[in-house]
């Protein structure tokens, strides 16, 4: 087990010590709160079904700590990988367990692994409705569940939910993966009420476009696609991963120490008209 440093009370934002498990982890926006989170100080556990993608994340974040000087334990010690189906239960148990077999405490869970599926309500299939509802919706749900034991021992933790404006507002073609984002907009915040008196922070958090592999179907990709004007988008842009990950540093962060049960919209104003 590698004891994790003492915190810092300097700076707020300062995760030093703490010690974070963040799924979907190996590629997109993932991957941005992973590299957020560790750059802040922060062990990181990484899991993810992409073994390899996943590995070599945590390889870099590993590498990026060392060159640092390693707040997080340095180059062995800053990141771990682990292959994980968030709708298992048993999944959840092993890798709870690695964590805190690994760094002795797990104080941040960002529930970011997800699904996403387009079709007119009438084109959808029970099956796939299905698929959504137990990787966005049931899967946040078993990691709360799991996280809860070890973070009640650390005193506290923040758990990050990662919905979308289809959590917010209705969108054309979006029954089934609206569905489980406004699923998770409600458990937050239900959920949220269940452990505060534990010091157990839960809040979740609504990107509209970003920039990520999963929308490039929609950007058409290219190398301008953040240069590119998105006049649907009130901002005129589109937004990036920094632009979520660092919302969620604060999340995770002991400068949003009274914040719990909210919902916060990163997406250029989209869900403001």
């Amino acid at each position: 087990m590698t004891e994790p440093l003492a915190p810092s009370n300097a700076n707020p934002l300062d995760l030093t010590g703490k010690v974070a498990l963040v799924t979907g982890a190996a590629q997109g926006q993932g991957a941005e709160h992973a590299r957020t989170l560790a750059a802040a100080g922060a062990s990181v556990v990484l899991t993810d079904i992409q073994d390899a993608d996943g590995e070599a994340l945590a390889a870099e974040v590993c590498a990026a700590n060392d060159r640092a000087g390693g707040r997080a334990g340095g180059r062995a010690d800053a990141a771990l990988f682990l292959r994980h189906d968030v709708s298992s239960a048993a999944d959840w148990e092993r890798v709870v367990a690695a964590a805190v077999e690994r760094y002795g405490r797990l104080d941040i869970l960002v529930n970011n692994a997800a699904l996403w599926h387009t079709a007119p309500v009438g084109e959808e299939t029970e099956d796939r409705f299905r698929t959504l509802l137990s990787v966005n919706l049931v899967g946040p749900f078993l990691g709360i569940r799991a996280v809860l034991p070890a973070m009640r021992a650390a005193g506290g933790g923040s758990v990050i939910n990662i919905s979308s404006t289809a959590g917010l507002t209705g969108i054309p073609g979006h029954s089934a993966y609206g569905a489980t984002k406004f699923g998770l907009r409600g458990m937050t915040k239900s959920a949220a009420l269940d452990v505060a008196a534990d010091g157990i922070r839960i809040n979740s958090v609504h990107p509209g476009m970003i920039d990520t592999p999963m929308i490039a179907g929609v950007t058409g990709g290219g190398e301008d696609v953040r240069d590119r004007a998105y006049p649907n988008v009130p901002m005129r842009r589109i937004g990036t991963p920094d632009d979520v990950a660092r919302l969620v540093l604060f999340l995770a962060s002991d400068a949003s120490s009274y914040v719990t049960g909210a919902e916060f919209a990163v997406d250029g104003g989209l869900a403001a008209r």
